[in-house]
């Protein structure tokens, strides 16, 4: 797959007559630069949305309509003869974005194989059969006459799990160890060691092989990045490569809504009743040390601009606080320059973006940072005090630790969220700035009542 500036040719479509790709090689096909980043974001959108869902628990009926619903929704496009290629342009790009290390490597092979399972699934049985076959699979339908031999047993657990019985069902006989997660759920009948699989739970099967391969795909990629890509591509791919694992696919929070404003007699309120744990820590450490460095001043500084802390506002709140530790003449000197850049009056007056908690999560705070994510960055004995400040009780605070311990950090953050506002949050965090907004609506609503 080329990537080219000019105009794209005509694309090549590839498949088995079938809308799912199975991605055994890069098609030869040129992509313009900005749809090598457009598709590879709305890809990202689906499989972020099925990470989240994973990480809250959705049951398998739930996973199925919400991942096509992700699908339908994030990967259209104009013109209908271009869905394919998008989808097989989208796939490579993140595997390139995600080969990089063991820990995207093991979260791309997870969730993708996730979206083929439900889309797999979401097939005709003559497509599913025609994929099986992509795989070389080395199994045959059961006869017709060995399928009347154990009609009876089949039908038995067909009835217990729940599915419909029908005179021309299609059955395959396969090893059993190779199904464990059929086995295991007493889904399949089991005869001289060979299990028998029904039409509607190949995916097992397939799901096995898709894994398979795409996890030996992602180590071939690795090493064809770190030994050439990287090289050649550092000027233009590179920067969109490293930036799309851990890009921000929310609202833009640069400026606070609409008629928000805090004021410096307020703030201390708000942080205490509004601001997510990693803001929290940030404010309590400034009015504590009356000093913090370069990293957690941006973290802090930008999110205070996204909630409504005025130009004027923030340079008299910072003033008050680092006067006490520096003096008020090296604050001018030395710091009130970037809280000005920051709000897009000096430099290139570029208006600066709050960070998105992708952005705070992957960054690597030193000894006497205190920016970063909480929930990935403290020790659990340190979480666990914070939280109690925040006045998250148990059983909250266990499944806070239990997320964090699994490393589903913004789930974490949810759940905090949940626990001291007393209100669900199905949409998750994503962004210190929409869980400072929500949590300003709920107690505003609650102020009405």
């Amino acid at each position: 797959m080329e990537v080219v500036r000019s105009q794209r040719k005509s694309l090549v479509s590839t498949g088995v007559g079938s809308t799912l790709p199975l991605y055994r090689s890069a098609p030869p096909l040129e992509v313009r630069l900005e749809d090598f980043e457009l598709y590879a974001i709305d890809r990202l959108r689906v499989l972020k949305g099925i990470s989240d869902a994973l990480s809250r628990g959705k049951k398998p009926d739930e996973m199925e309509k919400l991942v096509l619903d992700l699908w339908k929704t994030n990967m259209r496009h104009q013109h209908s003869s271009e869905l394919l290629n998008k989808d097989i342009i989208s796939h490579f790009v993140l595997r390139l974005v995600y080969c990089r290390t063991e820990e995207l490597r093991k979260w791309f092979l997870s969730i993708e194989t996730t979206l083929f399972r439900y889309r797999f699934r979401d097939e005709p049985s003559e497509i599913q059969r025609a994929l099986m076959a992509e795989f070389d699979l080395p199994y045959k339908a059961v006869t017709t006459a060995e399928y009347e031999s154990v009609k009876e047993k089949l039908n038995q657990i067909a009835r217990s799990i729940g599915q419909p019985i029908t005179t021309d069902a299609i059955y395959y006989k396969v090893p059993f160890e190779e199904v464990p997660e059929l086995v295991a759920g007493r889904r399949v009948f089991i005869q001289k060691g060979n299990a028998y699989i029904a039409m509607n739970q190949v995916v097992s099967l397939v799901i096995t092989q898709f894994r398979s391969h795409l996890s030996k795909a992602l180590v071939l990629t690795n090493r064809k990045w770190t030994s050439m890509i990287r090289e050649q591509e550092k000027d233009r791919l590179v920067p969109i490569i490293e930036a799309l694992s851990t890009s921000y696919l929310g609202p833009d929070y640069s400026q606070p809504r609409e008629h928000a404003e805090i004021s410096l007699k307020d703030i201390d309120q708000i942080a205490k009743s509004s601001f997510p744990l990693c803001m929290h820590h940030l404010f309590e450490k400034l009015r504590e040390d009356h000093h913090l460095k370069h990293g957690g001043r941006m973290q802090l500084g930008l999110f205070l601009k996204g909630v409504g802390l005025k130009l004027d506002d923030a340079l008299a709140f910072w003033r008050a606080e680092f006067s006490r530790k520096v003096g008020a003449e090296r604050f001018d000197k030395e710091y009130a320059y970037s809280i000005r850049h920051n709000y897009g009056k000096e430099g290139k007056r570029t208006d600066y973006t709050p960070y998105s908690c992708q952005k705070i999560i992957s960054s690597t705070p030193g000894v006497g940072d205190h920016h970063g994510c909480p929930y990935r960055h403290f020790s659990e004995e340190n979480l666990r005090a914070a939280l109690t400040r925040m006045r998250v009780g148990n059983p909250a605070l266990e499944d806070v630790i239990d997320k964090v311990r699994n490393r589903h950090y913004q789930l974490a953050c949810t759940l905090t969220f949940e626990a001291v506002h007393g209100s669900s949050c199905d949409a998750g965090v994503n962004h210190p700035n929409q869980y400072y907004n929500d949590s300003q609506r709920i107690l505003e609503s609650q102020e009405e009542v």
